[in-house]
């Protein structure tokens, strides 16, 4: 059940940009309990509350209320504020990052609590003192993803829409041209519903622009509303495609550079519906013969993909010349006008390495020869061995390696030899940079040997990312692809775990994770044969709503903060070291079961993901609205999250049980979402792949399958390395994994070394199954 209170403090209506008018101070809290009953007349729940700022600007905000029984209790675990509870009343102050709330904003924060009798939603709210409650509760508003859209003469574009609170019954919310440009119309989604279940999932508008023969880029305004819920409104703009007018085919970008031994691409798209198939062509004309089309010669556009964009790829040969030639490629369909793509040569006269869009587009992979040897030392291993992992620098030691593992300069070494064996094609090693002071905060079986307070960070860049620099920096490495993952777990844990963690408060001050991240991309963009991914965490960490805004503005605060500012990242990497699947394929975040979507299933509880590949989308596009580049680059860790074997379900559930039907199709078997360390059950995941979607630059084995993520019991070593008891096969758990049992396995070596049992299991239990 969801209660809803809307505050208003004083009368008077806001102009501006906003979507809607409200009156000044106002606002709007819902509160949505999930309940369970862990014995008779009593149990626990789970209690998200969602405050929007209907009113002026906020800088700050104290959330509080009355629990209507003095047997509900928070217990002291939340998220996204600082909770407290004194007799009935329980009250939460934002955290640092989630304070500032503009008009029509909102935030969504929570905790666990016990309850005994009966367990009532609370029936007042008050933010920063006003009383919340008004006849009638809320009137939910529309919330747009946009307030304006740009529309391409003959394409189309979208925005999403959603409900601020949950209403009373099913609202029907149209979406109607009021005035403007009559060539913008509403191509889909005119009409949608949203009931009491699905309010806050949001459902997307298709807006379509007209090709027509005048030269103008004409403007409309879109109101998107209904009975009983207040009204947002869109503003269309159409862009007149001018110069290349009634183009049919739409081509971007129209000019490439083409690294010389690599690739480069552009897309190709109708810019009209057709009544039937239509085959297009790419064909080189006139200039250096180097350049050709390596893939998407022919394309073949329905009338149902014909807005599609579909991929031509462009190769350049590897020769010994030392000059950058151009050729032009001619793009043409039966009965349109043909389109020109100008693409140059970028050659690498043996000085100058290319800094390429995809450093895994026509590349190899480095295969550590280290891990190699004892992948194939395991039955069945032979079928992998010959795979390209990471190359993990997890301390400063590791730099100059031991008698046991090669030193970075021998990994490098070994990359130059594999890449003059492998031909023509480029080679690229991909390398954690993974020690930065207080490393992994908020876990102990990956604690690192840095601490912040014993002048952590100074030794951070002198004894490890300078001395690293250095060596990738070296003329004879300039010919490899050197892909470096940076620090996982840092900053999501600046997100998700300062309120919780000690060690990452204190990493989220002077010395600590921004700076750390700030310095190693200074230092290693700073090498053109250098690519750098942030990491991003996964779905189970940053999928809320109350983590994932968030997340994208520190993620961009700290890159905008280095020399280059943005353009020093080639992209973001999730599910490093973990477990969840890269897709659920039985079911999406829109499924719902009797009326009830599956974020309120308890393995969803909330979260507005169910797997990487649409996190990791839906981070890409954020990231960018945000400013980052339009060519920002996605991975995905697939290396242990295939989970096949015979637990696998073939296809949806039957059940008509929320719970039931999402434990049973889910391919993720985990216990719970929570649990990180050596899972049992896991298997092999997608192999890696270069582009496997628009928008992917790969899906990568960063954790190389084998090692262990921490050990089982405690081990004493030299590597700051702890016992974590979310690595204990025992442990009954806690608040952040619900408290279940961890689904580790038994008799795990310290993180990093090799854990055959592990490795035989992900092998077993491979999806796709190896061969």
């Amino acid at each position: 059940m969801t209660a809803t209170a809307t505050c208003v403090a004083a009368a008077g209506l806001i102009a501006g940009q906003a979507t809607t008018a409200h009156a000044a101070v106002a606002c709007d809290v819902v509160y949505t309990p999930n309940t369970w009953t862990s014995s008779p007349g009593q149990g626990g729940f789970t209690a998200n509350l969602t405050l929007k700022n209907l009113g002026d600007p906020l800088t700050a905000w104290t959330l509080a209320f009355d629990f209507p029984t003095t047997t509900q209790r928070y217990t002291p675990s939340g998220w996204g504020a600082n909770w407290s509870q004194s007799g009935t009343r329980v009250t939460g102050t934002n955290m640092p990052y989630n304070g500032a709330l503009a008009t029509g904003a909102a935030v969504t924060v929570g905790f666990n609590g016990t309850w005994s009798g009966t367990n009532p939603n609370p029936t007042s709210y008050t933010v920063n003192g006003t009383t919340c409650g008004g006849p009638g509760g809320a009137t939910p508003s529309v919330v747009t993803s946009a307030s304006s859209v740009a529309v391409n003469e003959g394409g189309t574009a979208t925005f999403t829409a959603r409900l601020s609170s949950a209403p009373a019954a099913n609202v029907t919310v149209s979406t109607s041209r009021t005035s403007g440009d009559t060539d913008l119309t509403v191509s889909s989604g005119a009409s949608l519903t949203f009931t009491p279940a699905n309010w806050n999932t949001p459902q997307t508008v298709t807006l379509a622009a007209a090709q027509d023969a005048d030269t103008t880029s004409g403007t409309a305004v879109f109101t998107v509303g209904g009975t009983g819920v207040t009204s947002a409104t869109v503003n269309g703009t159409e862009i007149d495609d001018d110069a290349v007018q009634e183009q049919s085919l739409v081509v971007t970008p129209t000019s490439v550079t083409v690294p010389e031994g690599a690739g480069a691409t552009y897309t190709v798209r109708l810019a009209a519906q057709p009544s039937s198939n239509v085959t297009v062509t790419t064909s080189a004309g006139s200039g250096d013969t180097d350049l050709t089309v390596s893939s998407g010669a022919s394309l073949t556009f329905t009338p149902a993909n014909w807005n599609t964009p579909q991929t031509v790829t462009l190769a350049a040969a590897q020769d010994a010349d030392t000059t950058a030639g151009t050729r032009v490629f001619t793009v043409a369909a039966t009965g349109l006008t043909s389109r020109t793509v100008t693409a140059t040569e970028a050659d690498d006269d043996g000085t100058t390495p290319v800094h390429v869009e995809n450093p895994y587009a026509g590349a190899t992979g480095y295969v550590n020869p280290n891990w190699s040897a004892k992948a194939a030392a395991e039955p069945g291993g032979a079928a992998i061995a010959n795979t390209s992992t990471a190359v993990w620098m997890d301390r400063i030691a590791a730099i100059a390696g031991s008698a046991d593992a090669m030193s970075l300069r021998e990994h490098l070494d070994e990359a130059v030899r594999q890449d003059a064996a492998n031909g023509a094609a480029p080679l690229t090693i991909q390398v954690v940079v993974y020690n930065l002071p207080n490393r992994d905060c908020s876990a102990l079986a990956s604690n690192g040997e840095l601490r912040i307070a014993a002048n952590g960070f100074n030794r951070y860049k002198s004894e490890y990312i300078d001395p690293i620099a250095d060596i990738l920096d070296d003329p004879q490495y300039a010919g490899l692809r050197i892909v470096t993952v940076i620090e996982p777990d840092s900053l999501p844990n600046l997100i998700t775990n300062i309120d919780s963690f000690a060690d990452c408060r204190e990493a989220n001050g002077p010395g600590g994770y921004v700076d750390s991240v700030r310095y190693a991309l200074n230092k290693l963009h700073a090498i053109s044969n250098v690519y750098t991914y942030i990491d991003a965490a996964h779905h189970a960490w940053l999928g809320w709503d109350s983590n994932f805004q968030p997340a994208v503005d520190l993620f961009h605060s700290t890159v905008a903060g280095t020399t280059a500012g943005v353009d020093s990242v080639d992209g973001f990497i999730v599910n490093t070291a973990n477990y969840s699947t890269t897709t659920e394929p039985h079911f999406t975040i829109n499924t719902t079961v009797n009326g009830t979507t599956v974020r309120q299933s308890e393995w969803v509880d909330w979260n507005f993901y169910v797997d990487e590949q649409t996190f990791a989308a839906a981070l890409r596009t954020a990231l960018i609205a945000k400013g980052f580049r339009q060519g920002l680059g996605m991975l995905v860790d697939t290396s242990r999250n295939g989970w096949g074997g015979s637990a696998r379900p073939s296809g949806p559930s039957g059940s008509t049980n929320l719970n039931t039907f999402v434990d049973d199709s889910r391919v993720d078997r985990r216990i719970h979402a929570g649990n990180w360390c050596n899972q049992s059950g896991a298997g092999i995941g997608a192999r890696p792949q270069a582009a496997p979607a628009s928008g992917f630059d790969a899906y990568v084995w960063i954790k190389p399958p084998g090692e262990s993520d921490g050990s089982s019991r405690e081990i004493d070593n030299d590597q700051g390395k702890r016992f974590d008891r979310m690595c204990d096969p025992t442990y009954t758990g806690n608040e952040l994994n619900g408290n279940n049992l961890t689904g580790a396995l038994a008799d795990a070596p310290i993180s990093g070394q090799w854990f055959s049992a592990q490795f035989r299991q992900l092998v077993a239990n491979a999806n796709p199954p190896l061969s």
